[in-house]
């Protein structure tokens, strides 16, 4: 376990250092491509929760196989280069810098007052309709996607990470992108996206919790934990209300409210308290949160593996 704590702290640093280059080769966009050609094909005709189950075995079947593969190679090699082996492969399965610049791309031209390029660089963070939102519904899209990523995003392959080194980060990624590819309650994808959906509310259900209890204790505020809870409970997500309602919460706003998906509307439970308007700023700290709480998940990570190695030495 502290070889996978060391590369995935490794992992971190590397993010923070040159984030998601595009040019660069990226698994998720692998894992996209795979996802594309099974689900033009099996997505179709009848028992689709069936083939959905297939898909979702067929392709942790082959991405587990990989990684262990050539995570086996490295660490046959030398120990350093087993490591870097995994921390590369931790370092695409996590996005803490490329969502704080997806943030701070929106936060750059509504702090300049231009709404309609605001608006633009939402829409490529969020799946609800920004032609038309106003400088505090654009800031509220913002901030909820930070807090929402965190854990998606960052905290989440992290924690598996730990757990199970860079096989389990990779494939925690891939059922990630399945759920956002296919894990929608519609006609077309509630049958076949079941499976992808119901294995990521599993995978993100401890991590969830751990990075709200993280938000909140970086900040000295346990105490609010009860109402992060009950707030959590309300969102149609069992694990994406957790680090919504926490930010929420400490930052002294609200969140939740109506959007619209295609010209849909949607309601969602407000969180939070609104004790402060939504206001640019609150970009920036939600960022904050994100990158304090990041740190402190990293060190319940190392406090956790050392606990776990002695334990197994003692007994």
């Amino acid at each position: 376990m502290l070889s996978h704590l060391a590369a995935l702290t490794v992992a971190v640093l590397l993010d923070k250092l040159i984030g998601d280059p595009p040019a660069m080769p990226h698994p998720v966009r692998w894992f996209g491509r795979m996802i594309l050609f099974l689900e033009s094909r099996l997505n179709k005709g009848n028992r689709k929760k069936g083939k959905g189950i297939f898909i979702v075995l067929i392709l942790t079947g082959i991405v587990l196989f990989t990684v262990v593969l050539l995570q086996f190679l490295f660490w046959r090699i030398h120990a350093a280069a087993g490591i870097l082996f995994e921390a590369a492969v931790i370092f695409t399965a996590i996005a803490q810098k490329s969502l704080k610049e997806a943030a701070l791309k929106v936060e750059a031209p509504l702090a300049d007052g231009n709404i309609s390029e605001a608006r633009t660089k939402l829409s490529c963070i969020v799946g609800r309709d920004t032609d038309h939102l106003e400088k505090s519904e654009i800031v509220r899209g913002t901030v909820e996607t930070v807090a929402e990523n965190t854990s998606d995003g960052v905290t989440a392959p992290l924690f598996w990470a730990a757990i199970g080194g860079a096989p389990f980060a990779a494939v925690y990624r891939l059922i990630n992108t399945l759920d956002s590819m296919v894990g929608y309650k519609n006609e077309k994808y509630h049958q076949f996206g079941w499976a992808s959906a119901r294995l990521d509310d599993v995978l993100n259900w401890i991590p969830a919790r751990i990075t709200a209890f993280t938000m909140l204790a970086v900040h000295w505020n346990i105490r609010l934990w009860p109402k992060v809870a009950s707030d959590a409970a309300k969102h149609p997500s069992p694990n994406s209300g957790w680090g919504e309602a926490a930010v929420a919460y400490l930052l002294g706003v609200e969140l939740g409210g109506t959007n619209h998906y295609k010209g849909v509307v949607s309601s969602r439970a407000r969180m939070g308290r609104p004790d402060h308007p939504l206001h640019v700023l609150h970009i920036g700290k939600s960022i904050e949160i994100m990158d304090r709480s990041v740190y402190l998940f990293i060190v319940f990570l190392w406090i956790g593996g050392m606990l776990f190695e002695l334990a197994s030495t003692w007994l």
